[in-house]
């Protein structure tokens, strides 16, 4: 399986930019691309999907474990030509407990992948072969085999960071990107924005493959991704035989409700459910025959006005919920599923109110980083007392929520910190600002499945009677 790793010094070097030109410019040669993003991201792999034409995948070291990242990146890199993971933040940047667990670099080394690394060029010259030479000799296991260097401002420029990092550094440089002010991806206060509000133009993909194919050396990046030797071995434990679960789960899919794990999605039907998608935007009910609503992540500040608009879906999300139906919200889902959502300025809009209490945009980010969730009491995806691995990034904050709530779980820091609780638990409902990866504890997904099977039977039975 050809694969390369396109990783960074740090972050906003131009790793997605690069990443994207290079996805694009392989696609362009006519050849079947795989993306993949290390760590928890949702919106760089919007971008691969739209360049590539295939569903990017999510591998994160520490979320997730060895095991589990191989056997996701076997399992779609097998149908491709060649496999594209874009790193996250500095290459040996990971968890902050300092284990390098969830890094690139730990990535690399475990699908045993080949690193281009890029340089920002802006504001150097030979000082750029210092910084190669530190990255190469920082860990001598990691198979750092070209670099590619972004912001270049001539010719010369190139010719003299090339031949330095050249001749000191024994790496060799495949190419550059020049400074370009019309290459800009639109960015908000979560990152990018998603390839979904299509607010780029694609023709902005279609000229960075071009840029890449004029200046970047893919014939000899071709051949480092083909010498990627031998993939590791692995136990498989995630798309594996289990009795399938007989359900149908409505999931929330439009620009204001847009991060989910493709694997997840997949892992819930190979489990026996019937996925069917709604916009709580645009449509005015539910599917029918539905036994679960998954409403995931996204912008529903954003989306505001027009979600409270949608009077007749948020009235059916209410009657499903006091029918029996689970309902799973994370983040975003969960701003949608509290009676208000408070924007930055302090204007009010009227969510579904499933649960009470409101959330509140804030100027500055509540939360960011990976979690550690134990479980205090059972609800719809675990146990009291089951411990699993997760991840948060929130603007907003809850509000007004009553005294008496309960909540699912104390959350601490990958450092061992507590945060305090989340997950907010009311009779078939679980929302929460904690983000899962359900592939990283296919437990957690055959919960949340047989929740909603057992609560479809009950109804079942309570409307017979």
């Amino acid at each position: 399986m050809p694969r390369i790793m396109i990783a960074g010094t740090n972050s906003g070097v131009g790793k997605t930019t690069v990443t994207l030109g290079i996805m694009s410019a392989l696609v362009q040669k006519g050849i079947k691309v795989q993306g993949f993003k290390a760590g928890p991201d949702y919106i760089d792999p919007s971008h691969h999907t739209f360049v590539t034409g295939n569903a990017s995948r999510n591998l994160d070291t520490w979320v997730m474990g060895n095991d589990a990242c191989c056997e996701l990146f076997e399992r779609s890199a097998s149908n491709a030509n060649i496999s594209v993971i874009e790193g996250v933040m500095g290459l040996y940047d990971g968890s902050i407990d300092s284990t390098g667990n969830g890094s690139s670099v730990h990535l690399a080394k475990i699908l045993n992948t080949p690193v281009i690394l890029v340089v920002n060029a802006s504001g150097v010259a030979q000082s750029a072969g210092a910084i190669v030479m530190g990255f190469k000799e920082f860990d001598k296991e990691v198979k750092l085999a070209g670099i590619i260097l972004n912001n270049i401002g001539s010719q010369s420029h190139y010719d003299c960071i090339k031949k330095t990092i050249e001749e000191t550094c024994s790496v060799t440089v495949l190419g550059y990107l020049k400074k370009d002010k019309d290459i800009t991806i639109p960015e908000r206060h979560l990152g990018l924005i998603p390839s979904e509000e299509e607010k780029v133009n694609s023709t902005l993909y279609e000229k960075l493959g071009q840029m890449v194919l004029e200046t970047v050396d893919i014939d000899r990046l071709l051949d480092i991704a083909g010498s990627a030797g031998r993939y590791p071995d692995y136990d498989k434990s995630i798309f594996i035989n289990r009795d399938p679960l007989n359900v149908t789960l409505a999931i929330a899919r439009d620009n204001a409700f847009c991060f989910y794990y493709q694997d997840d999605i997949d892992l819930f039907e190979t489990m026996g459910a019937k996925i069917k998608q709604f916009s709580p935007l645009n449509d005015k009910s539910l599917p029918n025959g539905i036994d679960g609503i998954f409403i995931g992540g996204g912008f529903p500040e954003l989306y505001a006005a027009k979600l409270m608009e949608n009077k007749s879906m948020r009235n059916a999300i209410l009657e499903a919920h006091k029918q029996g139906t689970v309902i799973y919200g994370e983040c975003g889902g969960m701003m949608y599923l509290l009676e208000k959502l408070i924007d930055c300025e302090g204007r009010s809009f009227k969510m579904s109110g499933v649960l009470r209490g409101a959330s509140r945009m804030e100027k500055r980010r509540q939360g960011l980083g990976y979690v550690i969730a134990d479980a205090i009491g059972d609800n719809v995806i675990c146990k009291r007392g089951d411990t699993f691995r997760a991840h948060e990034f929130h603007w907003s904050k809850l509000q007004d929520v009553p005294d008496d709530t309960d909540f699912a779980y104390t959350t601490k820091k990958s450092i061992g910190n507590k945060t305090g609780v989340d997950g907010i638990c009311k009779s078939h409902i679980l929302a929460s600002y904690t983000h899962v990866h359900f592939c990283s504890n296919p437990k957690l997904a055959r919960n949340i499945l047989s929740a909603m099977a057992k609560a479809s039977k009950q109804k079942l039975v309570a409307e017979r009677m």
